[in-house]
């Protein structure tokens, strides 16, 4: 992998999880969370949450602050890049209609590539991609999306690469947009939002829920992308990629979690990669409940293959020793349960303030960063048990009144908590139930590969020292 000096000018904003300290001289944020200490010089580079690369040493503090996720670009900093430099490759099985729409909002002074993936009405692509003047590739026989977008790139000359899926609708500035994060020379690939598509035939309750709470839109708030953290994956419906970063592309053979493999994959090499909210594309989101649950199921079949190609980057969840007792003694639900957690927590603070002597005030900066990380936990556990491991959870309730308890509060809370956050156009009851449909299909899927690959790694969480 390749690194050299940000340019002159690249603005970084401190994101909304960064917590300054010490008048200044310390951030608490990151991914996973930590602590940074300044010097006073390098306090001083940080200027209402913002810095700017002036020479050598804010470039360092730049980088820096990029590589922990405490930072994102600001993209009105960063000069546009030639457009001529992308060329998009385009897998298609089908639908001439919906390649039509994403080539004609491409744009004709984009180089494209379309890979016909063995359709079965090879004319109809044919006539779409001509009519659009870009270049056809037909494969002869179908092979799934990551080989269709392997042979396409097997074309590409420009220094970028865009991937686009043929049920997708672009914006005249994702592509630009995007590119700006180029600028940075350790940026192997970079993803839109992706949002629902209104076909203006209106929505139903599942294309409402999803445009709300969709597996494949991550969110409002631009970030560093990794294993592990608030993004950990970006989905292939739409890449922009360093030609040169990529190899050979995709995992071969692969027709699902391929987007999430090629994520950790430049990764594990060093590379960065980033999640743009202010670039958009639109998707077309399944309309009925028996496509929308079996993709749902499909997409948790990927978590055995995963699990073999990055045992570390699985997990569902990741605690500390302390977190998992503090969790444990709260679904007890007994009597002793607070008071237990709360010793648990105390001590944990304890031992964290230690690690903490640089610090102004250890003491607060610990209970601080064990209340994060016990909230944290509470949530995973939640998480768990309506998702991964809801089979488990809904036998051992039949059993256990706690238990039962236990993961009924999980499902009111979890919907209540992602009701607020993502304040749907669809009414709390039919939000709750897709919610729950959800993760019951994809846990499907998950228990589907592993019980199939004889493993159950990616079911397993994580328990250690320092999460990360």
């Amino acid at each position: 992998m390749r690194r050299s000096d940000l340019p002159i000018g690249f603005t970084v904003r401190l994101n909304r999880r960064v917590k300054i300290a010490d008048r200044g001289r310390e951030l608490v944020g990151g991914s996973p969370t930590r602590v940074l200490y300044l010097t006073e010089l390098a306090s001083k580079m940080v200027q209402d949450r913002t810095v700017v690369v002036t020479d050598t040493p804010t470039a360092l503090l730049v980088d820096r602050l990029l590589e922990s996720g405490m930072a994102d670009p600001v993209l009105e900093s960063l000069p546009g890049l030639d457009l001529s430099s992308v060329t998009v490759v385009v897998p298609a099985f089908g639908r001439p209609i919906a390649l039509a729409r994403l080539l004609t909002s491409i744009g004709e002074h984009q180089k494209v590539i379309v890979v016909d993936d063995c359709s079965p009405d090879p004319a109809a692509i044919r006539e779409v991609v001509e009519k659009h003047g870009a270049r056809l590739v037909r494969l002869p026989s179908n092979s799934g999306p990551a080989e269709a977008r392997n042979e396409g790139l097997k074309h590409v000359t420009t220094r970028y690469v865009a991937f686009a899926d043929s049920d997708i609708v672009l914006n005249p500035d994702t592509i630009p947009l995007l590119l700006k994060h180029f600028n940075d020379q350790s940026v192997a690939l970079a993803g839109p939002r992706v949002l629902g598509l209104d076909d203006g035939n209106g929505m139903n309750w599942i294309e409402r829920y999803e445009e709300a709470r969709s597996s494949l839109d991550l969110g409002i708030f631009p970030a560093t992308v990794r294993p592990r953290s608030p993004v950990s994956w970006l989905p292939g419906a739409f890449m922009l990629a360093r030609t040169d970063a990529l190899g050979e592309g995709f995992t071969s053979g692969s027709r699902v979690g391929e987007d999430v493999d090629l994520v950790w994959r430049l990764v594990e090499q060093g590379w960065r990669v980033r999640f743009e909210p202010e670039a958009k594309v639109w998707h077309e989101h399944r309309q009925t409940i028996g496509e929308w649950l079996s993709r749902k199921t499909f997409y948790g079949t990927s978590a055995h293959a995963l699990s073999l190609r990055h045992p570390e980057a699985i997990a569902p969840a990741v605690f500390a020793p302390w977190s998992v007792a503090v969790v444990a003694a709260i679904v007890c639900q007994r009597t002793w349960s607070v008071p237990a957690a709360g010793v648990i927590a105390v001590f944990a603070a304890r031992q964290i303030s230690k690690k903490l002597g640089r610090s102004s005030h250890p003491v607060r900066l610990a209970a601080s960063l064990t209340a994060r990380g016990a909230l944290a936990a509470q949530t995973q556990t939640m998480a768990l048990f309506v998702r991964h491991w809801w089979p488990l959870a809904i036998t051992a309730s039949i059993f256990s009144r706690r238990l039962r308890r236990a993961l009924v509060v999980a499902c009111v809370v979890d919907a209540l908590w992602e009701y607020r956050r993502t304040r749907p156009q669809l009414d709390l009851f039919r939000f709750a139930l897709a919610r729950r449909l959800d993760d019951l299909a994809y846990g499907t899927g998950v228990w589907s590969s592993a019980l199939r690959g004889r493993s159950l790694r990616c079911l397993l969480p994580d328990i250690r020292k320092n999460p990360n």
